[in-house]
């Protein structure tokens, strides 16, 4: 057979591949590779029947090929024929025992294929160590040996900054700490090209700058460029709708705690492109914090009948349930989120959560520690065993662990909180008034409602130290917050008795009354105070004897 002739079936092979009939690219590359016996349409027979889906035929032809140890492409291949059948030691052993230096890098593999591929001059390749670290990680997390995938992720996205799959799976599996998240990407060397991709990855880490900074992040991907000649236009300024973008944007307002402003954007994104699950993820939990019940059902319906196969979607069924206080079907839901993929970090919070709200402590106790043993760069694990040895009066351990999570997260100002509320237990009313203050200046402001309770706290930690004028100016502060708070109330009621102020004292505990008739405190309270103020009324010089 001429040349030609072998070439065209070579572009008809490529086609079929792109019209996605793998059936008849199989049958072509097959006549091609027999044929000529070339490493190179061997390779596109293997891609083919990979691509088909015959894993195991596609392994059989590579490894029976005498170069598939010789070359880096035949070897890549083989090992994701493995990775697809689950043969996870094979897979490693196919892809070599390549070592790590003391920085993390992987030592700089020679490519020494002299394959043609057909490839565009003009394109720009994926390096092919860097898809071999990632692929070598891969294996690792689905041996569970995570400490080794996390290295190795981590050598991926350095050979190779394009690698994002890298960066996805060490964000979303929560592998690294902030600060470690910022390390690596200020080590990654981009191309001069590349910079609109270093400011879109410092928007895809977690998000606990100060206001400022992160504002500052997205508005680089955001802004329009200047110039009027579209070709020479920078390509952020296409970027200004970007749903992924967007979505970094609503899971920063989640963590600020601004969660209508992330459920009204989240729903403007579902709209666009209703099947963004990392978006969907960030829109179920705001709508939990709403305590939205009817979204997280038709969430949670549409989730189950098009993905009945993902973790996120019977998650969705366990929030709708949590959120209308059916703990024991939520549990249930979570539970199979958690072995549908034991790597979806919100299903083991949500599994402990729906223990520990029935104060089944023991249970959420061991969701918990499944959760910061699986994701070391997650710090809400480790914050809620502190909460939950706080809830049993174990202070000294709340406060060990909290501090764990503040480690982890340093800058989550819910950390600093839960701190402060530590301290006030153990009557550490300083230190407590130093954590509350550090939390209220870790948030973004204006102040949110979500936080009135910090500021209650802040008060109360300020009127044990008997600074009765801070005190008062933070319970009014709470007030423009919330005028339903009965702790608010007592505790400026019993301020001002404490400053002899009867008669504010005595309005504040009607107030606080008014909200729960029955609260023991506060009756007693006001009696004393309504005695006070009949005693201080009278004047001490006047004898009625």
């Amino acid at each position: 057979m001429r040349e030609e002739e072998i070439e065209r079936l070579r572009g008809v092979v490529r086609d079929c591949v792109s019209k996605h009939l793998y059936s008849s690219a199989i049958f072509f590359a097959d006549k091609v590779a027999a044929i000529t016996n070339d490493p190179a349409d061997i390779y596109m027979q293997a891609q083919a029947l990979f691509l088909g889906r015959h894993f195991r035929r596609a392994y059989h032809l590579l490894n029976a090929s005498k170069i598939v140890f010789r070359d880096l492409r035949f070897r890549y291949l083989a090992a994701k024929c493995l990775e697809e059948l689950k043969e996870w030691d094979q897979c490693l052993f196919m892809l070599g025992d390549e070592k790590l230096d003391e920085h993390g890098d992987a030592y700089e593999t020679k490519d020494n294929s002299d394959m043609y591929l057909d490839k565009d001059g003009e394109d720009r390749e994926m390096n092919i160590s860097s898809a071999i670290c990632f692929l070598r990680g891969k294996a690792y997390e689905a041996l569970e040996n995570r400490a080794q995938a996390r290295q190795w992720y981590k050598a991926a996205i350095k050979a190779d900054p394009l690698c994002y799959e890298a960066l996805e799976c060490l964000v979303e599996n929560h592998m690294l700490t902030c600060e470690e998240e910022t390390s690596l990407l200020s080590s990654l060397q981009f191309g001069p090209e590349d910079g609109w991709l270093s400011s879109f990855y410092s928007c895809l880490i977690k998000k606990y700058d100060k206001e400022n900074v992160v504002e500052a992040k997205f508005k680089e991907l955001e802004k329009e460029s200047s110039k009027t000649d579209l070709s020479s236009q920078s390509l952020m300024c296409t970027l200004k709708d970007n749903t992924d973008l967007l979505a970094c944007k609503a899971e920063y307002y989640h963590q600020c705690g601004e969660y209508q402003k992330c459920f009204e954007l989240t729903s403007t994104l579902l709209e666009k492109d209703p099947f963004h699950l990392k978006c969907t993820l960030v829109h179920l939990a705001a709508a939990m914090e709403l305590g939205n019940s009817n979204e997280l059902y038709l969430m949670a319906c549409n989730l189950v009948k098009d993905y009945p196969q993902k973790a996120l979607s019977w998650f969705a069924v366990g929030c709708y349930y949590y959120c209308i206080k059916k703990y024991d079907q939520s549990r249930r839901y979570f539970s199979k989120s958690t072995s549908l993929d034991g790597t979806f970090a919100p299903a083991w919070i949500g599994f402990g959560n729906a223990y520990a709200v029935r104060e089944e402590g023991d249970q959420a106790m061991s969701a918990y520690r499944t959760g910061a043993r699986l994701f070391p760069g997650c710090h809400l694990p480790t914050l809620y065993i502190g909460m939950e040895y706080m809830r049993t009066h174990s202070f000294k351990l709340a406060e060990q662990f909290i501090m764990q999570a503040k480690a982890i997260c340093p800058a989550d100002p819910l950390v600093h909180n839960e701190l402060g509320v530590v301290a006030y237990h153990m009557k550490e009313y300083n230190q407590a008034v130093w954590w509350f203050e550090k939390t209220l200046a870790l948030i973004p402001n204006p102040l949110s409602e979500m936080w009135e309770p910090t500021v209650v706290n802040l008060a109360h930690a300020y009127r044990k130290l008997k600074m009765f004028r801070e005190a008062i100016t933070f319970y009014e502060k709470a007030l423009t917050f919330s005028t339903k708070s009965l702790s608010t109330y007592a505790g400026l009621a019993y301020t001002y008795h404490l400053q002899d102020n009867f008669t504010s004292a005595i309005t504040y505990y009607h107030k606080a009354l008014w909200l729960k008739p029955d609260d023991p405190f506060c009756t007693e309270m006001l009696n004393i105070a309504l005695a006070d103020e009949c005693r201080h009324g009278i004047d001490p010089k006047i004898d009625f004897h």
